[in-house]
Protein backbone atom coordinates (compact mmCIF):
# COMPACT_ATOMS: atom_id res chain seq x y z
CA UNK A 1 0.00 0.00 0.00
CA UNK A 2 1.42 3.35 -0.75
CA UNK A 3 2.00 5.77 2.14
CA UNK A 4 1.07 9.73 0.71
CA UNK A 5 1.89 11.92 3.32
CA UNK A 6 1.38 14.87 2.05
CA UNK A 7 0.10 17.00 -1.45
CA UNK A 8 2.26 20.65 -1.64
CA UNK A 9 0.39 22.36 -4.08
CA UNK A 10 1.99 25.27 -6.55
CA UNK A 11 -0.08 27.87 -5.35
CA UNK A 12 -0.48 26.55 -1.85
CA UNK A 13 3.60 27.81 -1.66
CA UNK A 14 4.81 30.75 0.45
CA UNK A 15 5.58 33.97 -1.69
CA UNK A 16 7.87 36.55 -1.72
CA UNK A 17 8.25 39.43 -4.11
CA UNK A 18 11.21 41.85 -3.23
CA UNK A 19 11.62 43.05 -7.00
CA UNK A 20 14.51 42.10 -7.91
CA UNK A 21 13.49 38.30 -6.57
CA UNK A 22 10.26 36.60 -6.71
CA UNK A 23 10.64 33.65 -4.90
CA UNK A 24 7.99 30.45 -3.73
CA UNK A 25 8.43 28.66 -0.81
CA UNK A 26 7.44 24.90 -0.69
CA UNK A 27 8.85 24.99 3.43
CA UNK A 28 9.01 27.95 6.20
CA UNK A 29 11.57 30.25 4.94
CA UNK A 30 11.95 33.68 6.08
CA UNK A 31 8.79 36.23 6.36
CA UNK A 32 7.11 33.02 5.55
CA UNK A 33 6.27 30.11 8.34
CA UNK A 34 3.80 27.30 8.03
CA UNK A 35 3.61 25.41 11.71
CA UNK A 36 2.97 22.51 9.28
CA UNK A 37 5.55 23.17 6.50
CA UNK A 38 8.94 22.95 8.65
CA UNK A 39 10.72 20.60 6.43
CA UNK A 40 10.23 16.73 5.35
CA UNK A 41 12.83 14.87 7.42
CA UNK A 42 16.11 16.67 6.92
CA UNK A 43 14.92 18.67 3.52
CA UNK A 44 14.69 21.67 4.63
CA UNK A 45 14.29 24.30 1.96
CA UNK A 46 12.66 23.70 -1.46
CA UNK A 47 12.99 27.71 -2.59
CA UNK A 48 11.59 28.32 -6.27
CA UNK A 49 13.73 31.55 -6.97
CA UNK A 50 13.43 33.94 -10.40
CA UNK A 51 15.97 36.28 -10.14
CA UNK A 52 16.46 39.54 -12.20
CA UNK A 53 19.28 40.63 -14.70
CA UNK A 54 22.09 41.64 -12.83
CA UNK A 55 20.86 41.18 -9.18
CA UNK A 56 21.75 38.64 -7.08
CA UNK A 57 22.50 37.44 -3.48
CA UNK A 58 25.38 39.61 -1.65
CA UNK A 59 27.68 38.14 0.54
CA UNK A 60 26.22 36.42 3.51
CA UNK A 61 27.10 33.20 5.93
CA UNK A 62 25.78 29.87 6.20
CA UNK A 63 26.34 27.19 8.33
CA UNK A 64 26.30 23.27 8.89
CA UNK A 65 23.84 23.13 6.20
CA UNK A 66 24.20 21.01 3.18
CA UNK A 67 23.07 23.65 -0.19
CA UNK A 68 21.85 22.45 -3.74
CA UNK A 69 21.64 24.77 -6.56
CA UNK A 70 19.81 23.39 -9.72
CA UNK A 71 19.31 26.42 -12.04
CA UNK A 72 16.31 25.76 -14.62
CA UNK A 73 16.70 29.08 -17.04
CA UNK A 74 19.48 31.52 -17.27
CA UNK A 75 23.14 31.63 -15.38
CA UNK A 76 23.94 31.71 -11.69
CA UNK A 77 26.98 33.32 -10.89
CA UNK A 78 28.73 32.09 -7.65
CA UNK A 79 31.59 33.06 -4.65
CA UNK A 80 32.63 32.19 -1.78
CA UNK A 81 35.03 32.11 0.73
CA UNK A 82 36.91 28.64 0.01
CA UNK A 83 37.54 30.81 -3.12
CA UNK A 84 35.49 28.98 -5.67
CA UNK A 85 34.02 31.25 -8.64
CA UNK A 86 31.96 30.36 -11.27
CA UNK A 87 29.25 29.97 -13.25
CA UNK A 88 26.23 27.53 -12.90
CA UNK A 89 23.94 26.85 -15.87
CA UNK A 90 21.13 24.61 -16.81
CA UNK A 91 21.86 20.75 -16.62
CA UNK A 92 24.77 21.73 -14.23
CA UNK A 93 24.17 21.09 -10.38
CA UNK A 94 26.54 22.67 -7.65
CA UNK A 95 26.53 21.63 -4.14
CA UNK A 96 28.01 23.20 -0.92
CA UNK A 97 28.65 21.84 2.37
CA UNK A 98 28.72 24.62 4.59
CA UNK A 99 30.23 23.08 7.36
CA UNK A 100 32.02 24.83 10.15
CA UNK A 101 31.08 28.39 8.32
CA UNK A 102 31.03 29.74 4.98
CA UNK A 103 30.68 33.18 3.24
CA UNK A 104 29.25 33.15 -0.54
CA UNK A 105 26.82 35.65 -2.83
CA UNK A 106 25.11 34.23 -5.46
CA UNK A 107 24.35 36.53 -8.53
CA UNK A 108 22.39 37.08 -12.02
CA UNK A 109 25.29 38.03 -14.79
CA UNK A 110 23.15 38.54 -17.54
CA UNK A 111 20.37 40.20 -19.43
CA UNK A 112 17.59 37.35 -18.77
CA UNK A 113 16.01 36.31 -15.72
CA UNK A 114 17.44 33.70 -13.64
CA UNK A 115 14.74 30.56 -12.35
CA UNK A 116 16.58 28.17 -9.75
CA UNK A 117 15.59 25.80 -7.48
CA UNK A 118 17.82 26.15 -4.13
CA UNK A 119 17.36 22.91 -1.48
CA UNK A 120 18.96 22.48 1.79
CA UNK A 121 19.63 19.44 3.74
CA UNK A 122 20.74 18.99 7.19
CA UNK A 123 23.75 17.44 6.66
CA UNK A 124 24.32 14.32 9.23
CA UNK A 125 27.88 15.51 9.87
CA UNK A 126 28.52 18.81 11.37
CA UNK A 127 31.48 21.09 11.65
CA UNK A 128 33.39 19.96 8.49
CA UNK A 129 35.63 21.61 6.21
CA UNK A 130 33.63 23.83 4.10
CA UNK A 131 33.45 22.32 0.67
CA UNK A 132 32.08 22.73 -2.85
CA UNK A 133 31.83 21.18 -6.21
CA UNK A 134 29.59 21.44 -9.55
CA UNK A 135 29.19 19.05 -11.72
CA UNK A 136 27.24 19.16 -15.67
CA UNK A 137 25.00 16.18 -16.33
CA UNK A 138 24.13 15.06 -19.50
CA UNK A 139 20.06 15.67 -20.07
CA UNK A 140 20.31 12.89 -22.70
CA UNK A 141 20.71 10.53 -19.77
CA UNK A 142 17.53 11.66 -18.37
CA UNK A 143 14.95 10.32 -20.56
CA UNK A 144 12.75 7.93 -19.44
CA UNK A 145 15.75 7.67 -16.81
CA UNK A 146 16.09 8.45 -13.09
CA UNK A 147 19.15 10.11 -13.08
CA UNK A 148 20.54 10.50 -10.45
CA UNK A 149 22.57 14.15 -9.77
CA UNK A 150 23.30 13.77 -5.63
CA UNK A 151 23.94 10.94 -3.58
CA UNK A 152 25.75 10.12 -0.20
CA UNK A 153 28.54 8.56 -1.85
CA UNK A 154 29.31 9.80 -5.53
CA UNK A 155 27.74 6.98 -7.34
CA UNK A 156 26.63 6.70 -10.57
CA UNK A 157 28.94 9.99 -11.68
CA UNK A 158 26.60 12.00 -8.79
CA UNK A 159 27.86 14.54 -6.71
CA UNK A 160 27.57 13.74 -3.08
CA UNK A 161 26.81 15.75 0.39
CA UNK A 162 26.63 14.64 4.15
CA UNK A 163 23.38 12.67 4.04
CA UNK A 164 21.93 9.15 3.01
CA UNK A 165 19.87 11.30 0.79
CA UNK A 166 19.55 11.16 -3.12
CA UNK A 167 18.04 13.71 -5.69
CA UNK A 168 17.07 12.13 -9.00
CA UNK A 169 15.73 13.78 -12.24
CA UNK A 170 13.41 12.19 -15.51
CA UNK A 171 11.99 13.74 -18.38
CA UNK A 172 9.76 11.90 -20.28
CA UNK A 173 9.31 11.22 -23.86
CA UNK A 174 6.13 9.58 -23.69
CA UNK A 175 3.50 8.93 -21.12
CA UNK A 176 4.76 5.02 -20.21
CA UNK A 177 4.22 4.51 -16.62
CA UNK A 178 7.18 4.11 -14.45
CA UNK A 179 8.33 4.24 -10.44
CA UNK A 180 10.52 5.56 -8.48
CA UNK A 181 12.32 2.76 -6.23
CA UNK A 182 13.76 4.32 -3.34
CA UNK A 183 17.71 3.58 -2.17
CA UNK A 184 17.14 3.19 1.16
CA UNK A 185 13.99 1.79 2.60
CA UNK A 186 13.48 4.18 6.04
CA UNK A 187 13.64 7.14 3.52
CA UNK A 188 11.25 9.40 2.73
CA UNK A 189 10.39 11.00 -0.90
CA UNK A 190 9.56 14.51 -1.95
CA UNK A 191 8.73 14.64 -5.50
CA UNK A 192 7.87 17.84 -7.70
CA UNK A 193 6.74 18.10 -11.17
CA UNK A 194 8.76 20.77 -12.57
CA UNK A 195 7.08 20.29 -15.94
CA UNK A 196 4.26 19.14 -17.36
CA UNK A 197 1.90 16.58 -15.53
CA UNK A 198 1.38 13.22 -13.87
CA UNK A 199 -0.80 10.36 -11.49
CA UNK A 200 1.47 10.00 -8.88
CA UNK A 201 0.61 7.29 -6.54
CA UNK A 202 -3.40 7.94 -8.15
CA UNK A 203 -3.17 11.87 -7.36
CA UNK A 204 -2.79 14.11 -10.40
CA UNK A 205 -0.03 16.61 -10.10
CA UNK A 206 0.72 19.42 -12.44
CA UNK A 207 3.39 22.18 -13.00
CA UNK A 208 5.29 22.66 -9.50
CA UNK A 209 2.71 20.49 -7.65
CA UNK A 210 4.69 18.26 -4.86
CA UNK A 211 3.98 15.19 -3.27
CA UNK A 212 5.43 13.64 0.06
CA UNK A 213 5.35 9.88 0.26
CA UNK A 214 7.25 7.04 2.71
CA UNK A 215 6.93 4.52 0.23
CA UNK A 216 8.22 4.46 -3.64
CA UNK A 217 6.73 6.33 -6.10
CA UNK A 218 4.11 5.19 -9.43
CA UNK A 219 3.73 7.83 -12.30
CA UNK A 220 1.76 8.01 -15.07
CA UNK A 221 3.14 10.64 -17.31
CA UNK A 222 1.99 13.28 -19.50
CA UNK A 223 4.63 13.40 -22.77
CA UNK A 224 7.29 15.80 -21.71
CA UNK A 225 6.73 15.39 -17.88
CA UNK A 226 9.83 16.80 -15.88
CA UNK A 227 9.55 15.55 -12.13
CA UNK A 228 12.51 16.10 -9.50
CA UNK A 229 12.48 13.27 -6.75
CA UNK A 230 14.76 14.60 -3.38
CA UNK A 231 15.06 11.26 -1.45
CA UNK A 232 15.73 11.85 2.39
CA UNK A 233 15.50 10.24 5.75
CA UNK A 234 12.98 11.39 7.50
CA UNK A 235 12.88 10.06 10.95
CA UNK A 236 15.86 11.73 12.26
Amino acid sequence: MQQTLEIIKADSRGSADHGWLKAKHTFSFADYYDSKRVHFGVLRVLNDDIIAPYKGFGTHPHQNMEIITIPLKGELEHEDSTGMKGIVRPNEVQVMSAGKGVYHSEKNPAGVPLNLFQIWIFPNKKDVEPRYDQKKFDEAESIDINQLLISPDGRNKSLWIYQDAFISRRISSGTHPFSYEKFIGSNGVFAMVVEGEAMINGEKLSKRDAIMVGNDLDISPSKGLHILFIEVPINN
